[in-house]
């Protein structure tokens, strides 16, 4: 479904992102995980297109998405949850959502909505609350329902659990797997809860200096303390 080959990326002048190559295939959660600073929420922002590709080629369903807008992403399939529970504060949890539904007919998109708030009953007994005044974990529910209606076929998520209590964070892992099995999209998911990650991922790769570092099955490192050292260090 999404092919990156040799991207190339970064900021101004500064390059972050050195010749990554990764996949993801249809029905699967990718993770990609590594140290503060590896370039992993640069990768998220090229395949959006928030960022350019500077080299490289990212393809989604294999076309060619390099140079497209976030909002031609998001018409292609492609959505994007950023990190730090971004949500509308002033706006209500509904209006929240109907903004997720801008590039679907009215029709269609109530009925995404409806769909969606399935997934999150929290949400659904708030719909009138301002965003603001949720919980860290109830706008980070609010910033994954957000996402879903669009229909994506990719669901990006960079770092959902950051800023969580302990007790919220294995919540939001559980949600990201109901979203999976529930609605089929795939999922890439940038994480530095890299245990609880590891349980629900298909693959994994790991970045390194803005390389990458790492990619395989889970189980190759979940239990191998040395190789997760070594990959964070």
């Amino acid at each position: 479904m999404l092919e990156i080959r040799e991207l190339e990326t970064g900021y101004g002048r500064k390059q972050v992102v050195f010749g990554l190559s990764l996949d993801v295939r249809e029905g699967e959660i990718v993770a990609l995980i590594g140290p503060n600073g590896a370039g992993k929420s640069t990768v998220l922002k090229a395949v959006c297109g928030l960022i350019p590709a500077w080299k490289g080629e990212i393809r989604f369903n294999s076309e060619v998405t390099n140079g497209l807008t976030p909002a031609q992403n998001v018409a292609r399939g492609i959505t994007f949850a950023p990190q730090g529970n971004r949500v509308f504060a002033d706006l209500t949890v509904m209006e929240n959502l109907e903004i997720g539904g801008y590039p679907l007919p009215q029709k269609e998109a109530k009925e995404q909505i409806a769909q969606v708030l399935d997934l999150f009953p929290i949400l659904k007994e708030r719909t009138r609350q301002d965003a603001g005044n949720l919980s860290g974990g109830e706008q980070q529910m609010l910033a994954l329902a957000r996402a879903l209606v669009p229909k994506p076929k990719l669901l990006m998520l960079d770092e959902p659990s950051l800023g969580l209590q302990p007790n919220l964070v294995d919540h939001v892992f559980a949600k990201v797997c109901e979203i999976n099995r529930a609605s089929g999209v795939s999922i890439l998911i940038v994480e530095q809860k890299v245990k609880q990650v590891l349980g629900i991922c298909h693959r994994v790769y790991s970045m390194k200096l803005g390389r990458l570092a790492f990619a395989g099955n889970p189980e190759e490192v979940r239990n191998d303390q040395e190789k997760l050292r070594d990959l964070f260090l």
